[in-house]
């Protein structure tokens, strides 16, 4: 049996492996840190003026009502004030059963621990937590005599202050952290400090959340894994071909376009999950492009080089090897956009190459603005004006942590904590391996994106430069479908569709999927996961349309193919990807999506 002094022993020799462990970990990230480059200041935070306003407003309504501020602030000390008198009574006689009081987070899950309603220390930390939240809360609230995108910029940010401060973040506070640390005698410290440096030194000093063990994935071998050749190459972008899996295929192509702010595999996953591989086994000749992940040498390439060496080539490429004088469009998000611009220059153009597009979770119309209000604001956007203009580029993690942030809790303060704090290993999970596989965008093409598009809605209002065309979404008059998501929080399905009935389109249809941005495209029918809405009238309203829209069982995908077959000619013999004309220059999936953003 071990002695007293050898079980000491024992715990001063863990205890000083571990100090040198962190001592080392602390000199690799200081040596991180020196290697940071941080984005410009006024992309943390919205510009003075937003406060001042604010602030002011306020100050008018108090001294307007000042025994409402009063009435306010006594409730709010009153409340602190039992608390604390209630956590030291139980503190004193030692209870440890959940008091029968009003619990304002009840159903958050980042309270689960019984610790939270047992411990008088936690409790009472979490009590003064919903506090403090309700009244930071209430003060926006009540403020007046701001706009309206004003106001929506003061909840956001109020929100992100009062997620910052959840008790869970911190160490001291966050009861499951402390019990880990316990009982692994601070190994989970140790290892979660190795995670932190880890991902700093990945990010250039820059503290982005691993949200996937990245080890479990490689493109081709059980990710991005449908078969097929890179038949053409440019500065800008692969067009892949897939390889088919039918003896015959449709007479019709179809070429899809990607958005260019993450990686075109969020289409083809692993094979159970693959809209891409799903198609070919529909008898589908299918292409999709694969965009350049761009760095400072890009900085000058805009829209118009994505319509012309991306959209336009891709099209004559497309028709080439095919030998077909037609083909069937699909474009993703900010794809979507511009593809509707592209259509729109076609048809000035007289062109007719395309003939059916389809859309997912494409805005057209930026007059709403949602969740991205305090993003597309003047201050915002100079502040993105002056971090391109150093760069060449808005770096990926900036666009990423921009949409980390509209659900914080889950995309970075949940992972932080699990990797941290608890030492977890990340899940080895697909869809968040596409998610940290961001890139960058080029300065040109953010600024113009940005001001043209989002701020001025050029395309739906006066119209759209592109080419030395004006173009206006009127323009847009072939056959069109669009898949929005019902709880998409990038481009809301209302805003979608607010868009897709200003179109010159006689033949339309439209659809709702269950879920998100993500998870609402990425629906294979053999998940049997999310249903649908379809309503085949087009009211003036989204809200009418959703009051006779019926709802569908199971996967979109088939809808969409149905309504494809009727535009895709009869069978032919099955291609192989580059015809006569075009040599393979790699396999699928190809070089450009290889490029790490954080390697640039």
């Amino acid at each position: 049996m071990a002695t007293q002094d050898t079980v000491d022993e024992r715990n001063f020799e863990k205890m000083s492996a571990n100090l040198e462990r962190v001592e080392a970990l602390t000199q690799r990230l200081m040596h991180a840190l020196s290697h940071r480059n941080p984005p410009n200041y006024e992309l943390n935070g919205p510009g003075q003026d937003l406060y001042t306003v604010a602030l002011s407003s306020y100050w008018q309504s108090v001294m307007a009502n000042p025994g409402k501020l009063y009435e306010q602030q006594l409730e709010y000390w009153g409340k602190s004030v039992r608390h604390f008198i209630a956590a030291q009574k139980a503190l004193t006689l030692g209870e440890t059963q959940p008091q029968e009081v009003e619990d304002a987070l009840a159903d958050d899950r980042r309270f689960s621990n019984p610790l939270w309603q047992t411990n008088p220390y936690f409790r009472y930390v979490k009590q003064q937590y919903a506090l403090n939240k309700q009244a930071l809360e209430q003060v926006v609230e009540d403020t007046q005599g701001v706009d309206e995108k004003d106001k929506k910029r003061l909840e956001f940010f109020t929100r992100q202050i009062i997620d910052m401060m959840s008790p869970t973040n911190f160490f001291g506070t966050n009861p499951d952290a402390l019990e880990k640390a316990i009982q692994t005698e601070g190994e989970s410290l140790v290892k979660g400090l190795e995670n932190l440096v880890s991902d700093m030194e990945m990010n250039n000093g820059e503290m982005v959340v691993r949200l996937c063990d990245e080890t479990a994935f490689s493109l081709g071998d059980n990710i991005a894994v449908s078969k097929g050749e890179v038949v053409y190459r440019n500065e800008i972008m692969e067009l892949l071909q897939y390889t088919p899996t039918t003896e015959q295929v449709h007479k019709i192509p179809i070429v899809i376009f990607p958005p260019w702010i993450n990686k075109y595999y969020i289409l083809d996953l692993k094979r159970e999950n693959s809209l891409i591989g799903w198609l070919v086994d529909q008898g589908y000749t299918v292409f999709v492009v694969s965009w350049v992940n761009p760095d400072a040498s890009h900085s000058q390439i805009g829209m118009g080089d994505y319509v012309e060496k991306g959209y336009l080539t891709a099209i004559d490429e497309v028709k080439t090897i095919t030998g077909e004088a037609q083909l069937n469009a699909v474009g993703y998000c900010i794809a979507g956009t511009t593809l509707h611009v592209t259509l729109a220059l076609l048809a000035k153009r007289g062109d007719k190459s395309i003939k059916s597009a389809t859309f997912f979770t494409a805005l057209t119309d930026f007059s709403e603005q949602g969740e991205f209000v305090p993003f597309l604001q003047s201050d915002f956007v100079e502040g993105i004006q002056k971090e391109v203009d150093e760069q060449g580029v808005l770096r990926s993690f900036i666009m990423g942590r921009t949409m980390s942030f509209l659900r914080s809790n889950d995309l970075i303060y949940k992972p932080a904590i699990r990797s941290y704090m608890m030492c977890d290993t990340p899940p080895a999970f697909d869809l968040l391996y596409w998610n940290g596989d961001g890139a960058n965008l080029p300065g040109r093409m953010v600024m113009e994106y940005l001001r043209d598009l989002c701020q001025e809605n050029a395309f739906v209002t006066d119209g759209f430069e592109v080419l030395g065309e004006t173009v206006h979404i009127k323009d847009v008059k072939l056959p069109i479908m669009a898949v929005t998501c019902e709880t998409d929080h990038i481009a809301a399905w209302k805003d979608c569709y607010r868009g897709f009935l200003q179109t010159g389109s006689r033949d339309k249809s439209f659809i709702v999927s269950e879920s998100g941005h993500i998870a609402g495209i990425v629906n294979p029918p053999s998940k049997k996961k999310y249903g649908y809405y379809t309503n085949s009238e087009l009211p003036e309203t989204a809200d009418a349309w959703l009051d006779g829209a019926s709802e569908q069982k199971g996967s979109w995908w088939p809808e969409w193919e149905a309504w494809l077959r009727k535009r895709s000619g009869k069978k032919i013999a099955a291609r192989k990807p580059g015809g006569k004309s075009h040599n393979s220059l790699g396999a699928a999936p190809g070089e450009y999506v290889r490029r790490k953003a954080s390697h640039l």
